[in-house]
């Protein structure tokens, strides 16, 4: 019903402005008498050998939902509903920021895809915190967080340390969005030094705290060997808990969709299938170079439940989805976990 029905009809609008109707759609059909129990009954798997133990969480399954989905925490106890392990939301910024003018979202209908240039579009930390201050604690949240864009420099590690604090007590681990294509000043977020220095600010924060909750580094797919390498240093030098591999990709190379198209849609970051196999490779990697060393989250045109076997096969601990969930629409939840199950 989906793919023949929903799917072609969101798709006749502006990608951004379905999002938002969806959103509300959802919040809406939630509130009636029985709808949760029913979206419940149709998506979700509830089975032992789905169960996850990470970083001193268990997860209920390995399924979850990518940040940039849930910006400002707006859905996350309706979304639990549906089937996820656990839902990332964010990425969150200190200050509200409007992001980069809109047409800011693309669909690459012919690949499986999508391109963005979001710029960390939120409402700010004091929202998501009021929003999570309503969570029913029926999945595992997330906190991906990132800097504003007018933030100098020299400020970075503020944005990110304030975000850390004040989000602390409301999720249940933190992601370090160092590797977003769509923000200013992607050179430093990126540096070896400048990351260790990041996450020991992170981890002494960390401590301050009577409950201590997991950091994980979210990383791009288009780092050559040398950077995966460094990657694999910055983890074992900080102990930092794990790494989600990847966010969105630059790289434009084997896409369908024509020159002029893109010429036309510009610069972002580009999601879905055309993603699948090199964040895979990324995975791999990470996993094999390192030993199996650390956990990895692995994300990344995952649009079948074969999608993402291959994932879990490359070294991903957990898996997420974002672009998959909108092509495929909720039932992938379920058809991953299942396979996941039988496998």
């Amino acid at each position: 019903m989906y793919k023949l029905i929903i799917r072609p009809l969101f798709f006749l609008f502006d990608p951004e402005k379905i999002h938002h109707f969806t959103f509300s759609f959802i919040k809406i059909l939630s509130k009636i008498p029985g709808v949760p129990a029913i979206f419940r009954g149709l998506f979700q798997v509830n089975d032992e050998k789905l169960e996850r133990k990470l970083f001193g969480l268990t997860f209920k399954n390995p399924v979850g939902l990518a940040a940039g989905f849930d910006k400002n925490a707006v859905l996350y106890n309706e979304l639990a509903n549906f089937g996820f392990g656990f839902v990332e939301i964010g990425t969150v910024t200190p200050k509200a920021q409007a992001g980069n003018p809109k047409k800011r979202v693309f669909r690459l209908k012919a690949d499986n895809g999508l391109i963005n240039r979001m710029g960390f579009n939120n409402d700010g930390l004091k929202a998501a915190i009021e929003k999570l201050k309503h969570n029913k604690g029926k999945i595992i949240i997330g906190g991906n967080i990132g800097k504003n864009t007018a933030t100098m420099p020299d400020s970075y590690t503020n944005d990110y340390a304030e975000c850390f604090k004040e989000l602390h007590p409301y999720v249940d681990y933190f992601v370090l969005n160092v590797s977003c294509p769509n923000v200013g000043s992607h050179a430093k977020l990126t540096d070896k030094s400048y990351l260790i220095e990041l996450i020991t600010k992170m981890q002494e924060l960390n401590k301050e705290f009577s409950t201590q909750k997991p950091i994980l580094l979210k990383i791009a797919p288009d780092l050559n060997e040398i950077q995966l390498d460094e990657i694999i240093e910055i983890v074992a030098e900080t102990n930092i808990e794990g790494v989600i591999a990847s966010n969105t990709s630059v790289n434009r190379e084997g896409l369908k969709a024509s020159e002029e198209m893109l010429e036309a849609i510009g610069n972002g970051g580009l999601s879905g299938k055309p993603v699948r196999e090199r964040s895979t490779k990324v995975i791999q990697y990470l996993a094999d170079k390192s030993n199996k060393a650390f956990p990895i989250i692995g994300v990344g045109g995952i649009h079948s439940a074969e999608d993402a076997l291959e994932k879990l096969n490359a070294g991903a601990d957990l898996v997420q989805i974002y672009t998959g969930f909108i092509y495929e629409g909720p039932s992938l939840v379920k058809k991953i976990n299942k396979a996941i199950i039988k496998s």
